[in-house]
């Protein structure tokens, strides 16, 4: 059985649970705005009747003007105070939503976060939450009064005169049905806009970010044509949505609030039959043009509904994604042995990238992880750092599951190293300072010094209080390196995990960088995936991973003799002056 989606306004009012008592009151200050609003064509339907019937008390027709000007008073009034509720709830409530997303965040696996782009996330946090404003603030307030004032008015004619009633409604089913041919399709056109748009946003970021390889490869103009057609083709779609509802909309919007076209020429046969007084069908003519304004009104959150749709279940996504389960209950550690125990890892679920693997590292130790590209190295060294929990096998460390510590305390455990290293928009000194923020200046540069970075600092234009630009653009990929490595030293933590930490690091600096990484390295339990051979042969022992598993394990000059693909791997290596 197909499993029923929730209404999006049903999700809004149950995320919006906190803020019940605000939405509650601005939805009835809002319909008594509406039932206010109605006063005035009330007392003018009075007035004319009055007119009509000769009475010339000046008493009578005051109480009526009066009304008018009260009702018109209270609607402004109950409005806005009906908008302020709502908005405050609002405003809370997207603090709310953004609190619950900022806690979820630690909770989830840090291999999802990082695999998830930082522009995905702000757009939820930021762009997401914040479209949920409109349908929380206005949507649920004014969609209920209108509904509920056009209801009111309604009946109130009914008891007017229950034909006039029914009468004044000929109009509008059939407006609204020109209104439904829209609705029909208006879901499915408005996520295929959501996904056109995207495309175009998608191409507009490559285009602008493979500016200058397209400008060194003269592939300006193809690379100009694809951007060009996203465009167009996203104004296209846009042209034959608008064509497409441009008919039915303007026929719902002219005929539905036309109830004059039958309450005039009936209502009018029935006043001068008698069936109906001068009072009556007065006041019919202006309550029948109360009931259509609420409705229209309600109407134009047919946009807002399907956006909350989508808003809703972007934010849930994110939400309700898989968390971490921990011990919350801190250990204590006597040795940082690692072992691997018949650990299988998914990260789908039809694509296992490790299989049954089993192996042991022992604590202070160098322990190498090697092998093709795509083997499950990086996986291997991430399910040691916390970054996703295994499900099939267990990963320990000092005989205890890694689930068994509770994360905050596993991370404190672990400093990792990668070749792709984030660097804050601040200065020099608080990104190394990221690694214990409670070390002093001095403990810093200290550390710089330790790990080779402190000549390159000193040579910028303000030295450690240099900024790096986002994610560290301001320096150059062996100088961000450099400054993850003193970062790694300034945490101090017992297990140390370098991966590809080299990579970016030039042939001139590699020394300098070498010896940077063997004082980060020293009395820890160290693991390394290296992409040249020649820098881990020393290692204490060297796994080498295929496919998903291990396939031997040993020292340098062991794996020569044993292992074939290790041989084949490391004479590729020296062949191209790698050992050199």
């Amino acid at each position: 059985m197909k499993e029923k989606k929730p209404n999006p306004m049903a999700r809004i009012w149950e995320i919006a649970k906190p803020e019940h008592g605000k939405l509650l009151l601005s939805v009835i200050l809002a319909v008594l705005g509406v039932v206010s609003g109605i006063v005035p064509f009330v007392s003018a339907a009075k007035v004319i009747s009055g007119m009509i019937s000769g009475n010339k008390e000046w008493s009578y027709y005051l109480v009526y003007i009066v009304a008018a000007f009260l009702g018109f008073a209270l609607k402004s009034l109950f409005y806005a105070m009906g908008l302020s509720f709502s908005h405050k709830a609002a405003f809370a409530l997207l603090g709310e939503i953004r609190k619950q997303i900022f806690a979820k965040l630690p909770r989830m696996p840090l291999g999802t976060i990082i695999d998830t782009s930082s522009g995905t996330l702000k757009q939820i946090i930021v762009d997401e939450v914040e479209r949920m404003e409109r349908p929380i603030a206005h949507m649920i307030p004014e969609l209920t009064s209108n509904i509920i004032g056009a209801l009111a008015v309604w009946i109130y004619m009914m008891v007017v005169d229950w034909r006039m009633g029914l009468i004044c409604l000929i109009s509008v089913p059939v407006g609204m049905m020109f209104f439904g041919f829209i609705a029909a399709s208006y879901s499915a056109d408005y996520k295929r806009s959501v996904e056109i748009t995207q495309d175009m946003n998608a191409s507009i970021v490559e285009y602008v970010h493979g500016i200058e390889v397209i400008k060194a490869y003269s592939q300006s103009k193809s690379s100009f044509r694809k951007f060009k057609d996203k465009v167009l083709a996203n104004a296209a779609f846009y042209c034959y949505w608008m064509k497409k509802t441009e008919v039915c909309q303007a026929l719902c919007y002219t005929i539905a609030p036309c109830t004059l076209i039958t309450v005039l020429p009936i209502g009018w046969a029935m006043y001068t039959s008698g069936s109906i007084s001068a009072d009556v069908f007065m006041t019919s003519i202006m309550l029948s043009m109360c009931i259509v304004g609420p409705i229209l009104a309600a109407v134009q959150f047919t946009d807002s509904s399907a956006k909350v749709a989508t808003t809703v279940v972007t934010v849930d996504k994110l939400l309700s994604g898989e968390e971490q389960e921990h011990s919350e209950t801190p250990v204590k550690f006597a040795t940082h042995n690692i072992e691997f125990c018949n650990v299988s890892y998914s990260y789908h679920e039809d694509e296992e990238v490790l299989h049954n693997v089993n192996f042991k590292i022992p604590e202070k130790s160098f322990t190498a992880l090697v092998g093709p590209s795509g083997s499950g190295k990086s996986t291997i060294a991430k399910l040691v750092g916390g970054f996703w929990d295994v499900k099939d096998g267990a990963v320990k460390m000092d005989g205890k599951d890694l689930k068994e510590i509770p994360l905050e305390q596993l991370y404190d455990q672990v400093a990792y190293v990668s070749q792709d290293n984030w660097l804050f928009d601040d200065t020099i000194m608080n990104n190394i300072r990221m690694g214990k923020t409670s070390a002093s200046d001095e403990k810093v540069r200290e550390v710089a010094l330790a790990s080779g970075c402190d000549e390159f600092i000193r040579a910028l234009p303000q030295g450690y209080d240099t900024k790096v630009g986002s994610g560290g653009a301001h320096l150059s990929g062996g100088e961000r390196q450099r400054i993850a490595i003193a970062r790694a030293m300034l945490k101090d933590a017992p297990v140390v995990i370098l991966d590809e930490a080299t990579a970016y690091i030039d042939p001139e600096n590699e020394a300098v960088i070498q010896r940077a990484l063997t004082k980060l390295m020293k009395d820890k339990t160290v693991i390394i995936i290296a992409h040249r051979l020649s820098t881990i042969t020393n290692a204490d022992q060297i796994v080498l991973i295929n496919n998903g598993t291990v396939e031997c394990a040993g020292t340098h000059s062991e794996l020569l003799e044993k292992s074939a693909l290790y041989s084949s791997m490391w004479n590729a290596h020296i062949s191209e002056g790698g050992a050199a």
